[in-house]
């Protein structure tokens, strides 16, 4: 039991701190962040658009940053790494808040979400799905969910961790609408199935 609370507390640890980076540096372009734990250190990978913005003059930015963390989550010598992001089109929160955006504008929701997954998947991913929950119309329409996907996307089992995963929420004016973005990255080998060329489907390609 211990064990498996220890696993627990891990994991509430790494989530709250992704919470934390991801505030942090929205100007920075947070992407995602990778924690490995060891007796010694807490590796904290950091994937950016703009890694100079974390860093800072003279490494000052990154020095406050792991003091923080060191300090809030209570992290035996964290060690910061950026990452600058090569493609914004297959990190799903840097998608996600792509998809708001347009969201807010009143850009219909179907029509970005072919769009948005005809991108990602000329982009190399081996699999994508999008999916929107909210009231999608005006004032007064019930909240719905609108689910379309491309490609492979496990579902269940251990292969799941291999699907990069990105959460964001709209806020237009006829209330929240909330956008989960899943991508498997180019390259991804699985150990139960080989993952061949994906075909994009002619009513994606066509958006």
């Amino acid at each position: 039991m211990a064990i498996e609370m220890k696993f627990i507390d891990d994991a509430i640890i790494k989530m709250n701190i992704s919470k934390f980076l991801s505030k942090e540096l929205t100007k920075a372009g947070f992407s995602r962040v990778e924690i490995q734990k060891t007796p010694v250190l807490t590796r904290i990978t950091v994937y950016v658009l703009n890694p100079g913005r974390v860093i800072g003059r003279m490494g000052k930015s990154i020095n406050e940053l792991t003091e923080s963390i060191h300090k809030n989550f209570n992290v035996n010598n964290p060690q910061i790494s950026v990452i600058e992001v090569q493609n914004k089109m297959l990190e799903p929160l840097l998608v996600a808040k792509d998809i708001t955006f347009k969201l807010e504008r009143s850009i219909n929701p179907r029509k970005i979400m072919q769009f948005t997954l005809k991108s990602i998947m000329e982009n190399g991913a081996l699999g994508a799905e999008i999916i929107i929950r909210g009231k999608l119309a005006a004032k007064g329409a019930r909240a719905k969910t609108v689910r379309k996907s491309v490609g492979y996307i496990p579902k269940a089992g251990d292969v799941t961790n291999l699907v990069l995963v990105g959460d964001a929420t709209a806020y237009p004016k006829y209330g929240a609408i909330g956008v989960r973005v899943r991508i498997v990255p180019p390259g991804t080998v699985f150990p139960d199935r080989q993952v061949g060329k994906i075909e994009i489907p002619k009513s994606i390609l066509n958006s």
